[in-house]
């Protein structure tokens, strides 16, 4: 197949995707979550109950748009993979370009209203962001190799990581910050590492 042709059938996808999630983000809206099946949603969208699946692993993760791993973004963790520069630079580079790609400030407002009309779908959220965060420290795990202290040290990056996101997240959503998100997070984790680095001390 021609990288065109593979272009424009990646494209269709993401097209796909992202009608579904618009349409169940109405359906929860008009219905309630419970209000809709996920056959519904299909005929809504015009696909079949087989194709739903190739994109979501339940009706929750459609809601949140938390698709199965896009095509771009498993080449970003290929990348992330194979490279040998400073592990948390490289792993926050990741989390920038991911950013860039899914760029969830744009979704946030539609997802406050549908967790404020339907708050038992956090519990969805959080499930998600916890296998999200099993499958980075499955990647770093990969990359440096499995030694005694892997697991701990993959864990210790990813949720640092998502410390500095959150607060990065917190400064674009609720403080209108104006900075880019990757200006956002590379000073807070420079100022991470300024308050973590040994002390030095004279002598």
């Amino acid at each position: 197949m021609s990288d065109s042709a593979d272009s424009l059938r990646e494209q269709r996808k993401r097209e796909t995707s992202r009608a579904l999630t618009d349409a169940a983000r109405r359906l929860t809206t008009e219905q309630g979550f419970a209000g809709f099946t996920i056959e519904e949603l299909c005929a809504e969208v015009g696909v079949s109950r087989r194709t739903f699946f190739n994109y979501f692993e339940s009706k929750e993760n459609a809601v949140f748009g938390f698709a199965t791993i896009d095509s771009r973004q498993e080449a970003l963790e290929e990348e992330f993979a194979s490279q040998h520069g400073d592990l948390l630079d490289d792993f926050i580079e990741l989390t920038i370009r991911r950013f860039e790609l899914f760029n969830p400030v744009e979704d946030a407002p539609a997802m406050f209203a549908v967790i404020e009309q339907e708050p038992r779908l956090l519990k969805a959220a959080f499930e998600q962001l916890a296998k999200n965060e099993r499958r980075d420290m499955g990647l770093i795990v990969r990359r440096t190799g499995d030694d005694a202290d892997a697991g701990l040290r993959a864990e210790v990056i990813v949720h640092t990581v998502g410390a500095l996101v959150r607060m990065s997240m917190d400064q674009l959503l609720h403080h209108q910050s104006t900075e880019p998100f990757s200006d956002l997070i590379t000073r807070r984790l420079d100022l991470a590492r300024s308050l973590y680095a040994p002390s030095q001390k004279d002598l």
